[in-house]
């Protein structure tokens, strides 16, 4: 099992390097175009099947242990080691990411790195444009997998920084309009807050005696004084709250989103956002939990303001004359959906907790879909512009195109949280921690707090059941804007690639059990400060 994760984490690593030589060792293709985007999905597919079988030999009947452990010394002056391992916390998003990360190299090998006509011009159709694709895919699958394996803080800070240069260049090479403003707001944002984590992460590491996140977890702060923690919690708060994103610091989020090729959204919105609250679980909640309890009402604040604001402006894009972009919709309501996952955290509860947990899986799953099933509107229509695609002439997507109609819907009443999806168990595992918080906190404000998630949810439905009206129905006036004459519904390899998202989806809201019964313990022993 230890050799599996190390090799989970250095393949992506190593396929990276090898697609960048002259002659890639992937599948041969019929050009050298096609040979390095096949290298790209066997490399991924290989990563995904190791996962997947890391889950099968993982010990569900103890998911709160380490298990695939590495721990080899790296720094001894520093006593910093290459230490390794996943519990019931890691392990669903190192599948989630193996998965997406498949799935991107999929659709990237049949519609080309760019994905959509108006990236067209920033892809040609040369090796070399696939080659650089391919590698920082891969880079970017090896650095978010080992922000999720590793278990010493500086290795978790170099493995959370080096996703940032790939999506940099993801967006800014293959983006569309406007994609080098989004890739600098991008980067600077990122960077900014991750300067002042690092700062945090040198303090606990310092005053704790050690750099390795098991012990320092299963100390639980004793060996750190609360004005050490509370300063350290705040100063990587800022860090990972730039990076899930938090209002108000989420506004490189939108540009981004709506400039990145359909890959680079999926992976952004899938697995990126997710390394934020993943390390507020990781670190801040086990090893300096005095410090989250006196900053966690100022976290569920901005959480709740970020659930309402994201709602309402999905809800002000989505209106009929506003110009919303559909792409530029979903990002908002990431900011909305990731504000429920702060929230969790921010109950310091168990219940809480892993409503976030399953909340962040669940927002992988389906916002990842959405993505997709936008990038396939957009190709087909030029354009993903609300009110272009309401007044196509008889284009509505239940008309030309019902597969991908119904796709479409599936996926919005999924992220409206409808009970029997995996949108629905993440949200109401929220409001239950926040309508009963950790002892410490002011029951009084989090019911404030839970009231906020609670209209937002009733937001979050009324503008997606618009965007569905609007997209799939049609509202333009007759004689509207010509629809392509040329439409083809999902095509095969869309099919084969969104049906994972869509079973996983179901079975996840059908089932949560199956996800439950490997965060609860590990969330149990965080909180409790016995990490083993």
């Amino acid at each position: 099992m230890r050799y599996l994760l190390v090799a989970i984490v250095l393949l992506p690593l190593l396929g990276s390097a090898a697609a960048l030589l002259p002659a890639p060792p992937g599948l041969r293709g019929r050009d050298p175009e096609q040979a390095v985007l096949r290298h790209g999905v066997t490399v991924t597919g290989a990563v995904l099947l190791l996962s997947i079988a890391l889950a099968a030999g993982f010990d569900r009947g103890d998911p709160a242990r380490m298990q695939a452990t590495t721990d080899i010394s790296w720094i001894p002056a520093l006593d910093t080691r290459i230490h390794l391992g996943v519990d019931g916390v890691s392990l669903p998003l190192l599948v989630l990411t193996s998965l997406l990360t498949f799935l991107c190299a999929v659709h990237a090998y049949y519609r080309g790195p760019g994905g959509t006509p108006d990236a067209s011009a920033a892809s040609s159709p040369s090796s070399s444009s696939a080659k650089g694709y391919v590698a920082l895919l891969l880079l970017l699958e090896g650095g978010t997998l080992a922000t999720f394996a590793v278990l010493d803080l500086l290795l978790f800070f170099l493995a959370f920084e080096t996703v940032l240069i790939p999506m940099y260049f993801l967006i800014a090479r293959w983006g569309g309009e406007g994609r080098e403003r989004a890739a600098w707001k991008f980067i600077l944002y990122t960077l900014l807050g991750s300067v002042v984590m690092l700062l945090g992460l040198l303090l606990l590491g310092l005053r704790g005696g050690t750099f390795d996140m098991v012990a320092l977890a299963t100390d639980n702060g004793s060996s750190i004084g609360h004005t050490a923690q509370l300063i350290a919690v705040l100063a990587i708060g800022i860090g990972l709250a730039v990076k899930t994103p938090m209002w108000p610091l989420h506004s490189w989020l939108p540009d981004a989103h709506t400039a990145a090729p359909t890959t680079g959204s999926v992976l952004l919105a899938g697995v990126l956002l997710k390394m934020g609250t993943y390390g507020f679980v990781r670190i801040a909640l086990p090893i300096a939990p005095d410090g989250m309890l006196t900053l966690a009402p100022y976290l569920a604040a901005f959480a709740a303001a970020g659930i309402v604001y994201g709602s309402l402006a999905c809800l002000a894009l989505a209106r009929s004359g506003a110009g919303g972009d559909l792409k530029r919709l979903i990002a908002y309501s990431s900011v909305g959906h990731m504000g429920f996952v702060l929230l969790g955290i921010a109950t310091l509860t168990p219940t809480g907790v892993n409503g976030a947990l399953f909340a962040n899986v669940a927002h992988g799953l389906i916002t990842g879909l959405l993505f997709f099933l936008v990038g396939a509107v957009k190709e087909r229509y030029g354009t993903a512009d609300l009110d272009r695609l309401a007044g196509v002439s008889g284009g509505a997507l239940y008309g030309r195109a019902p597969r991908l109609g119904g796709l479409l819907a599936f996926a919005a009443v999924a992220s409206l949280g409808l009970p029997g999806l995996a949108g629905f168990w993440g949200e109401m595992l929220t409001l239950f921690g926040a309508f009963r918080p950790a002892e410490g906190l002011s029951r009084p404000v989090f019911l404030v707090f839970m009231s906020a998630g609670a209209l937002g949810t009733l937001l979050t439905a009324a503008y997606l059941l618009v965007v569905v009206r609007r997209v799939c129905m049609g509202d333009g006036p007759d004689g509207g804007e010509a629809a392509p004459a040329v439409f083809t519904d999902v095509r095969g390899h869309e099919f084969a690639a969104w049906t994972p998202l869509v079973v996983l989806t179901v079975l996840a809201g059908l089932w949560p059990a199956v996800l439950l019964g490997l965060t609860d313990p590990a969330v149990q022993t965080l909180l409790t400060g016995g990490s083993r």
